[in-house]
């Protein structure tokens, strides 16, 4: 039978270190003596005593994501600008590959995005994977065409 007095103690008090000698953790502190880990004002949790960190012998890997696509992206207006400086040939099928070949994108893009943001007169035939609704409704507008791959 368990009485009051023979329970052990469940809230145990917090030792109070380098309280003197009778506490058992007087002098010290039960930090042994000298040293680097003996002072106040410590932090060694990654030192790994010269030798280059684990945390800096590995790669970067953070917020980058190894399948990201690359999405091209190009406003009707630059569109427009390029066919005005003659670079693009408003005859043809604009699509990532021409695009590519005139190095107006990134070589590593795999998508084309066609975006709506200012004006185009000529009429032009768009191969592209996304598309913005405004930019569909501009193309529609002057009786282009806009193909979207899926």
């Amino acid at each position: 039978m368990i009485t009051l007095n023979t329970k052990e103690k469940i809230n145990k008090s917090k030792m109070r270190v380098g309280r003197g000698i009778g506490s058992g953790k007087g002098k010290t502190s039960g930090r042994g003596v000298k040293g680097q880990k003996s002072r106040s004002g410590v932090a060694i949790k990654s030192f790994e005593g010269g030798q280059m960190p684990l945390y800096r012998r590995l790669p970067k890997r953070g917020f980058n994501p190894i399948s990201k696509q690359i999405i091209a992206i190009m406003n009707l207006e630059k569109i427009q600008s390029y066919i005005n400086e003659k670079t693009i040939n408003p005859s043809d099928i604009i699509n990532i590959e021409l695009l590519k070949k005139l190095k107006l994108v990134n070589k590593n893009s795999q998508k084309l995005k066609i975006l709506g943001t200012g004006e185009i007169k000529d009429k032009i035939n768009i191969e592209a994977d996304l598309a913005s609704k405004s930019a569909i409704e501009k193309l529609e507008k002057i009786s282009g065409s806009i193909q979207l791959k899926k």
